[in-house]
């Protein structure tokens, strides 16, 4: 038999078929498999946007809350969605398994669906029609059936979004090189399906919403959540499986209880002392290959120090692997880098929320007989998206490959801090269009301002969304370790979730501060509000987390910068820790 690697038919990373023997490259993995992961994606994010931005409407009109209400609920919503992405990637990466993780998780998935689609077809689960006001709230009851709905959505949306991109990604084997240029290129795929799931939602889903109803506004989409299932698993003889490695939040607390308890005992670690390792080819994770030593976080080599020969080796409690110890050294060194990317994600949240405002007060006409509906709006993102990431794959990245020498054209850490420049123009645009639409209204012109007025700044999202979100994509997956690939994934979308949930923050800080729901920035009218004042301050955050970012991102050392790639796979590692001082040029 051929040496497992480049020249041979098998992987060489541990991924294993349905049958559970190595998997062979010639009949799985690879553009054999992704069809099926893209298709599915696409599906499952038309489900996923057909709510998002019509549940703002749905809650003002059918459950009869006020409008900045409505709009925290949704981006909470949003935000737990994304934040719970950390429990699907633990339950993946320790039990189950990517592949069944994403299964179990879309069928619950679906539950909520039916049961979302059930709020709107039951006059019982909703209030009365509003023919005067005060509107008759939603009971407690009727509340509280829909929040369950939603909830049970974003527990199957946690679970599914942190495996899927990582599962696409592990039917490519990193050691075969012509393998590993596909990996990239399937992220800008993977990515385009995302948009092309987001056109469908909020262009066809708003139209069917409109013409028909929210019954089958909502019917619809579950239809197609419940069809990604089947995608998903008509593709199963195809696909490379990875073996669940055990939690990895375990071995972290592993090596931190040591590390602490060699600390308090004074054991320090010196030069040429011998670090804890297994004697065997692969490490003892299982399915994970060996990790070099590096020497940034010395503190944490305390771990992996053998202070009484006496003791079990095998006991993780008492005595750490270097594996180990660098394993928890690659989830630190990303830590900065993810927490100066999320204001993106405060941003982005206003595209599904302030941004289907402002279009709704503004003049949607097609043509005589169509306007365009106020939830549709996002299209303009999603539109730019699916132009520029074929666009950028076929033109963009060959030109800078000739310039710089780089696979990708630009590193991951590059291409990240182009779209968190970006961002900021964004809501520069934001501000300037809705200060002149509401003073356009103040002074009681007929004619409403167009709607094509918004497409600067949802053009500017989704392209600083194409630059950030793809970056992320690959900048996560190189910097993670065998164990924490669905981990770390998470980690990135946890992002979307915790901005969301600071722009819920920052909303009710703004609407406190500047006199409440009635007289302050944020009211339930628009037009009697100051929403480009908010918009201008996204604009100073985005400012101030861009210099941040640029900070954080001169000193990264990554896995391969730092000499701490896999034993044996050292050259398919990508240097990310590049020079970023021509970001803005």
């Amino acid at each position: 038999m051929k040496e497992e690697g480049e020249n041979s038919t098998l992987v060489s990373n541990g991924s294993v078929d349905y049958k559970g023997r190595i998997a062979n490259k010639h009949t799985t993995g690879g553009w054999k498999a992704s069809p099926f992961i893209i298709v599915n994606e696409v599906a499952e994010r038309l489900a996923f946007f057909a709510i998002a931005v019509n549940m703002v409407a749905y809650l003002v009109r059918e459950m009869h809350q006020s409008f900045p209400d409505a709009a925290t609920h949704v981006t909470d919503w949003i935000g737990a969605a994304y934040v719970l992405t950390l429990l699907g990637a633990f339950l993946a990466d320790a039990y189950l398994g990517r592949f069944k993780t994403i299964i179990i998780f879309s069928c619950i998935y679906a539950v909520g669906m039916v049961m979302l689609t059930l709020s709107a077809s039951i006059d019982t689960l909703r209030p009365p029609h509003c023919t005067k006001r005060p509107c008759i709230p939603a009971s407690k009851g009727q509340t509280a059936f829909l929040y369950c709905a939603l909830a049970l959505i974003a527990l199957g949306t946690g679970g599914i979004k942190p495996c899927v991109s990582s599962f696409g990604a592990d039917q490519f084997d990193e050691s075969d090189q012509n393998e590993a240029h596909k990996k990239y290129a399937f992220f800008n795929w993977f990515f385009f399906a995302i948009n092309m799931g987001a056109l469908l939602g909020i262009t066809l889903m708003v139209y069917v919403q409109v013409e028909f109803g929210w019954t089958w506004g909502f019917a619809v989409p579950t239809a197609a959540m419940i069809g990604s299932i089947f995608i998903l698993a008509a593709g199963l003889l195809k696909y490379r499986y990875q073996k669940p490695m055990g939690s990895a939040f375990t071995r972290f607390v592993q090596v931190v209880v040591v590390s602490v308890r060699n600390h308090v005992r004074g054991v320090e670690v010196k030069r040429g002392d011998d670090l804890h390792e297994v004697d065997t080819k692969e490490s003892d994770i299982v399915g994970a290959r060996k990790l070099l030593h590096t020497n940034q976080y010395r503190f944490l080599d305390k771990a992996a120090i053998i202070t009484n020969p006496d003791h079990n080796p095998s006991n993780r409690w008492r005595l750490c692997t270097i594996t180990q110890v660098e394993e928890f050294k690659s989830f630190i060194r990303i830590l900065p880098i993810w927490a100066s990317t999320i204001a993106l994600a405060l941003s982005f949240a206003q595209l599904s929320t302030f941004f289907i405002g402002q279009a709704n007060l503004m003049n949607r006409k097609l043509t005589p007989n169509f306007q365009i509906p106020s939830s549709s709006t996002p299209i303009f993102s999603a539109i730019n998206a699916l132009i520029l990431v074929p666009l950028y794959e076929k033109l963009v990245i060959p030109f800078l490959r000739s310039k710089t020498g780089h696979p990708r054209g630009i590193t991951s850490l590059q291409r990240m801090g182009i779209g968190l420049f970006i961002s900021i123009f964004a809501m520069v645009s934001a501000a300037i269009v809705e200060k002149k639409r509401r003073q356009q209204h103040y002074y009681s012109n007929p004619d409403l301002m167009s709607v094509f007025w918004l497409f600067p700044q949802c053009f500017l999202i989704g392209t600083a969304e194409v630059f950030t979100y793809v970056g992320q994509l690959e900048f996560f997956y190189d910097e993670a370790t065998d164990g924490t690939r669905s981990l770390s994934s998470a980690l990135f979308l946890s992002e979307i979730g915790i901005g969301s949930w600071m722009s819920t923050a920052l909303v009710k800080i703004v609407e406190r501060g500047s006199g409440g729901v009635e007289k302050g920035w944020l009211r339930d009218d628009l037009n009697g509000s100051r929403l480009d004042y908010f918009y201008w301050i996204l604009v100073g955050v985005n400012g101030v987390n861009f210099l941040v970012y640029l900070w954080v991102a001169r000193r990264f050392k990554g896995r391969s910068g730092g000499g701490g790639g896999s034993v044996g796979d050292e050259c398919a590692a990508v240097e990310l820790g590049g020079n970023v001082r021509s970001l803005v040029l």
